[in-house]
């Protein structure tokens, strides 16, 4: 018999409109003096670094200052500029080496100094998602898991992320079967436990995460999250969270820094461009399932949204789907 679906949290059901796969690139030991140096990443990539052992500074395009790293962080640069990690010496630095092994790529110096321990990789994600994240997610995101290891960290999120780092950590250092698939898959859960960590700072960094650490405004991002459809009106938003419609709208832009219909209308526009992909879905049905009466103030938002037609968004998805391998 089949058993009715849970409700969702805003996390898994953002995760489940926007599919993230994770994929670890190249694990660095480096003894001081070390550089690396990445260019700005591929439209819907999203770089990651997760420190296991030393320190390092991170020179980023976001226009945030230096910032040291130090194992337990992980960082995440969502709009993929272009930045650098250093030693923080200011002297020239050794160039690595790179040997490939079964699951990843091992990148080495001979440097004698201060020795850096780093796992990098991505998170990929398809248009319009890596829009979405541009939009609502900060230049750069770190977080810190734990301050030793997951048998020291305190319960909760924090310790679940430093166990699954320790067990990419050790998966990396060795070449079993089915290891390039496990490493793969534990830097997607990695996407999410990041992101679950950060709504749960106390100083959660601006936008969404911001949004959904504030808990009187809660009730109001679960109902955009899990009935994007619905005709929502500012006034029963606010009631949801048992506030004024003024206070709700304070709240909501101190948070977001954009209102509570662009949320929505960019929900809406997200789900519409998975529908669009459905072979036999048509314009007029993808307009209702995400709650537009009229095809036309459908069309109209999606391009605005979008830049482009839905049928050109359909065109264009459906050719990229046959010229997938």
């Amino acid at each position: 018999m089949p058993f009715p679906s849970p409700p969702l949290d805003w996390l898994s059901r953002l995760l489940e409109m926007m599919p993230v796969r994770g994929h670890l690139d190249v694990r660095c030991f480096y003894g001081a003096p070390w550089r690396i140096e990445h260019a700005h990443a591929e439209p819907g990539e999203v770089p990651y670094h997760a420190v296991l052992g030393g320190s390092g500074v991170l020179d980023d395009g976001t226009g945030g200052p230096p910032l040291r790293l130090v194992p337990g962080d992980i960082l995440l640069l969502p709009h993929g500029s272009a930045h650098t990690l250093h030693d923080g010496s200011g002297a020239r630095a050794i160039p690595g080496r790179a040997r490939p092994s079964l699951n990843l790529t091992i990148s080495e110096n001979t440097g004698t100094g201060d020795r850096l321990d780093v796992l990098c990789g991505r998170f990929i994600l398809t248009p319009p998602h890596d829009r979405f994240v541009r939009d609502y997610l900060p230049g750069r995101l770190v977080v810190h898991a734990a301050d030793h290891s997951a048998a020291t960290a305190r319960p909760g999120t924090g310790a679940q992320l430093a166990g699954l780092v320790s067990l990419m950590r050790s998966e990396s250092a060795l070449e079993n079967l089915g290891g390039r698939a496990m490493l793969n898959a534990l830097s997607t859960a990695m996407f999410a436990l990041t992101l679950r960590l950060a709504s749960e700072a106390k100083d959660p960094p601006a936008g969404l995460l911001a949004l959904v650490g504030h808990p009187r405004l809660a009730p109001a991002i679960a109902a955009m999250f899990n009935e994007p459809a619905c005709a929502w009106s500012l006034p029963e938003l606010a009631r949801l969270c048992h506030m004024s419609r003024a206070t709700f709208v304070r709240h909501f832009h101190n948070s977001l820094g954009r209102s509570a219909s662009d949320l929505l209308t960019d929900i809406r526009m997200t789900l519409a461009a998975n529908e669009l992909r459905k072979l036999g879905m048509s314009t007029a049905a993808v307009a209702d399932k995400v709650g537009y009466q009229s095809e036309a103030a459908f069309q109209r938002a999606f391009k605005q949204r979008m830049g482009v037609t839905p049928a050109q968004w359909r065109r264009t998805a459906s050719a990229a789907m046959r010229d997938a391998p």
